[in-house]
């Protein structure tokens, strides 16, 4: 994991941390110079010296704690928040009214603000929002009322401590994001080059098993189907898309796969019985092959359950007029497109079309595959679908599905059967 480590290195927090600790040093000396100056005014000067005695070992002590964010601990940020907010209420005691009356600084002075900037990017704004309200609070009790250079001072905290734990929320969510970009880039990489190796090895391995068993014939044409299959598995699984299920041949007089099996397989996967709309590429992947090309958006295609799996069921409908009437070697295309309102499948073949009038004449004779499989099943989804046929340049099935409307279908078949 170097990338994530140099991410890491680079961090927004650590030069604030190092910052911080720097400021609570330089803000204990400043404190130190300012209770050394006005030694003469304090009526009880050796409770201050106590006190900023205390500070300063407290200051240098903690600073390995304010290091970074996993050694400042909530407990810290408690004791440190603590030590500031006595510094405050000790001052009336120490100091001279007269002082305190006048506006005079609190002991601790500024350095209060480190531990209130502590909070802020420890936990964010939230955290920070808590701590300057109670160096508020502490502010107003010391001087007995909200005086002007008081309020003055304890906004002007409030907003910056505010300021910069958000910025510091902005920066790691940033920061995680980098990170996850980096791991996505990588392993982008990493499938990149076992794309190559098995696009320079297997994958033509396969597919000249697939062209040698071709013209030998016999068995080797079954195993080069088979090899053909895996091919296109394979090759789906390396370029990061749906792996089409593996089918049985259906026999050695046969040149297609078993479209029936694959629509069973497809009915499986969609079974309605989620309560979450299904990705319409996963139930066509299965009827993908090597006579089968599948076209698909790179982004999931959401359908209700039962639209996409009467759909899907469409499709399988769809081919198997293509394995019948245009015969086991006929090559099919499926094109699934994901519109605003609707999704429109696509089934074209390269078979010899169907004459003109044909379909009629099956409907009379009772053979009604595409009025009922097929029309049918999208009729009753509220979309339709359109075929279209030139004879001796194949067949063409559109099929369509408005979104709303399988929604509004899938929410009613659930309610029936409750």
């Amino acid at each position: 994991m170097p990338r994530r480590e140099r991410v890491m290195r680079m961090s927004v927090e650590q030069p604030l941390w190092r910052a911080l600790a720097g400021y609570r040093v330089l803000t204990m000396v400043y404190a130190v110079g300012l209770f050394a100056a006005a030694y003469e005014r304090f009526e009880r000067p050796w409770l201050a010296v106590a006190y900023f005695a205390l500070l300063a070992v407290w200051t240098l002590a903690t600073l390995p704690r304010v290091a970074n964010a996993a050694a400042c601990t909530r407990r810290f940020l408690a004791a440190d928040l603590t030590i500031a907010l006595t510094g405050i209420l000790l001052t009336p005691v120490a100091d001279a009214p007269e002082r305190v009356a006048a506006g005079g600084p609190t002991m601790p002075s500024i350095w209060t603000a480190g531990a209130v900037l502590a909070f802020a990017i420890k936990g964010g704004w939230r955290w920070a929002a808590l701590a300057s309200t109670l160096v508020a609070v502490a502010n107003l009790i010391e001087r007995g009322g909200p005086a002007r250079d008081t309020v003055h001072n304890v906004i002007l905290v409030w907003v910056a401590s505010i300021a910069i734990g958000y910025v510091v929320e902005v920066a790691r969510a940033s920061e995680r994001t980098l990170a996850r970009a980096l791991e996505i880039e990588a392993a982008t990489r990493e499938r990149e080059r076992l794309a190559r190796d098995i696009h320079d090895g297997v994958l033509q391995v396969l597919a000249m098993v697939q062209r040698r068993g071709a013209v030998i014939g016999g068995e080797a044409a079954e195993l080069g189907r088979m090899a053909g299959d895996q091919e296109v598995a394979l090759r789906t699984l390396v370029s990061g898309g749906l792996v089409p299920l593996p089918r049985r041949a259906e026999d050695t007089a046969g040149g297609a796969a078993d479209l029936r099996t694959a629509a069973g397989t497809a009915d499986a996967a969609g079974d309605g019985t989620g309560d979450g709309p299904v990705d319409l590429r996963a139930l066509l992947a299965p009827y993908a092959g090597t006579l089968v090309g599948l076209a698909e958006p790179g982004a999931p295609v959401p359908l209700a359950p039962a639209a996409a799996r009467e759909l899907a069921a469409a499709v399988g409908a769809a081919l198997d007029n293509v394995r019948t009437h245009a015969g086991p070697d006929a090559r099919a295309w499926i094109l699934v497109e994901d519109e605003p309102d609707e999704v429109i499948v696509t089934v074209r073949d390269d078979g010899p079309g169907i004459p003109e009038g044909r379909l009629a004449q099956a409907e009379e004779e009772g053979r009604l595959g595409v009025a009922l499989s097929i029309r049918g099943r999208l009729r009753d989804l509220g979309g339709s679908a359109e075929l279209i046929s030139v004879p001796g340049q194949g067949t063409e099935v559109e099929l369509k599905v408005p979104k709303h409307h399988s929604d509004e279908q899938d929410v009613r078949g659930k309610a029936e059967q409750r």
